[in-house]
């Protein structure tokens, strides 16, 4: 009995010791499982650097605010197209309801030239017959469009002032996801609105063009914000905002951005000649998904697998095949298939660049001079403000594929796809099928030389045309207003 005494006097220090060493050691080794890895970890992350100050908005909204311009525009659409000369129906509807209507937009814009040049988006100005910037010491400024480039939704204006407050460029590449940006503009019309936010992604594409390079960011942007700067910390504009995604027509934090590096080139040419000159390679790409590289026998994704080459284009000139996976093109490794476009644009005609594929296995290097990028069409221009000249026609470049698709001897010129009714063109009796050889006494091949020949052109005189139609010449003389 006492030895029993005895043993329990030791028995619970000593057991009270055991549990103190146990507890000292599971931080080290951890409790024993069954389990390879732990489930979790409670090890603390790499040290983070210092956080960087808090961007000062209210110091910045003051000092960018008034470079921040409201675009206000006007356009004239037409009435109702025609059903049919005999249809009482349209006979009812031109009497009562086919009437031009004017149409009135709002958006934004901002000053990058203290001589009076503005930026914006392109769908902001498109057709419109007037174009006013209120700028913010409420000056209502009459505006013209120097230059639009639809591919990329970006116009350059300008209005006859000077001295004015302007937004520097910065540089969008450097943008970080979770960096703080500001946006700034007039949303539904509410003059001068700052909303700030992060930038929730960069790189996005979300089907608007061949350039697709989106800056998402969750800042509140809203209908009449487009045209406006996305700023960053350091009072730069990295951005210029353009679409939401949203199904009720307001913000929903998913805003996005053209990157300002993006813009850059483009409102360099379009300052210089109104218009945007690209490169071209003559490929039509495409995703390289997983499955795809599977079946080509490529270790990854990455890369722009070419599913077909465009005959006598630089890259068939170069050697290029179907099937052939891009990787490289001029330096710049290609990522992802939307990669290649924006290089292959941003390249000076001319230049011979090297392009590398992948193709059965093997690495292979090729050389090709890049083209002009011809447009497909000229569209049908409605007002000044519109691509290309007021003919009232669409054409497109005749290559020799389509001629021989088309059955004609020519193998150079314009074919005309389309002719506005009542335009100048069908006043002047060209018609759908025509193919437009000579402007003005001067060979026309492509729709650049078109655009270049009625730039040219005298005004209050006819552009001289000479069109084959079945075989046979004749001439066109289309005024000009």
């Amino acid at each position: 009995m006492i030895a029993n005494l005895r043993y329990r006097r030791w028995a619970w220090p000593a057991a009270a010791l055991l549990l103190l060493v146990v507890v000292a050691l599971v931080p080290r080794f951890g409790f024993p499982t069954t389990a390879s890895t732990p489930l979790w970890s409670d090890r603390s992350l790499p040290v983070a650097p210092a956080p960087m100050p808090a961007p000062n908005w209210v110091e910045l909204a003051k000092l960018l605010k008034p470079a921040v311009v409201n675009i206000s525009t006007k356009r004239v659409e037409a009435g109702m197209p025609e059903i049919g000369l005999d249809d009482p129906f349209q006979q009812f509807s031109r009497r009562f309801f086919d009437q031009p209507r004017t149409v009135r937009s709002l958006g934004s814009g901002f000053v990058i030239n203290a001589s009076g040049y503005v930026l914006t988006n392109n769908h902001v100005v498109d057709k419109a017959t007037e174009i006013h910037v209120k700028l913010a010491d409420g000056r209502d400024l009459t505006a013209k469009v120097v230059g639009r480039d639809p591919k990329t939704d970006l116009a350059l204006l300008k209005v006859d002032a000077s001295g004015l407050p302007v937004i520097p460029l910065g540089d969008s590449s450097t943008l970080d996801v979770g960096a703080p940006v500001m946006a700034i503009g007039n949303p539904f019309g509410l003059e001068q609105t700052v909303t700030t936010g992060i930038v929730s992604a960069t790189g996005r594409v979300i089907g608007e063009g061949p350039y697709d390079d989106f800056i998402q960011t969750d800042a509140s942007i809203n209908p009449g914000h487009s045209g406006g700067p996305l700023i960053n910390a350091a009072g730069q504009a990295v951005g210029i905002n353009t679409a939401i995604f949203s199904q009720s027509g307001g913000s929903v934090g998913i805003g996005f951005a053209i990157p300002v590096n993006l813009a850059k080139p483009v409102v360099t040419q379009l300052a210089q000649s109104g218009r945007v000159e690209r490169g071209w390679l003559g490929v039509s790409i495409q995703p390289l998904t997983p499955e795809l590289a599977k079946s080509f026998g490529l270790p990854g994704t990455r890369g722009a697998l070419v599913g077909s080459v465009v005959e006598g284009s630089p890259a068939q000139k170069a050697g290029m095949k179907p099937g052939d996976v891009i990787t490289e093109y001029n330096g710049r490794i290609v990522g992802r298939s939307e990669d290649l476009p924006r290089a292959v644009a941003e390249t000076p005609i001319g230049r011979d660049v090297t392009v590398i594929v992948r193709r059965e296995g093997a690495r292979v290097a090729l050389t090709a001079r890049i083209a002009p990028l011809e447009e497909p069409a000229l569209k049908v221009a409605a007002s000044p403000h519109d691509d290309g000249p007021a003919l009232g026609l669409s054409v497109e470049p005749l290559t020799p594929a389509l001629a021989r698709q088309l059955g004609v001897s020519e193998s150079r010129g314009l074919i005309v796809r389309n002719v506005q009714d009542g335009s100048p063109a069908a006043n002047a009796g060209l018609r759908p099928g025509d193919i437009i050889v000579e402007v003005d006494r001067h060979p026309i091949a492509s729709v650049s030389d078109l655009k270049r020949a009625v730039d040219k052109h005298a005004k209050g005189t006819p552009l001289l045309t000479l069109v084959r139609r079945d075989g046979s010449s004749l001439y066109a003389a289309i005024p000009l207003s």
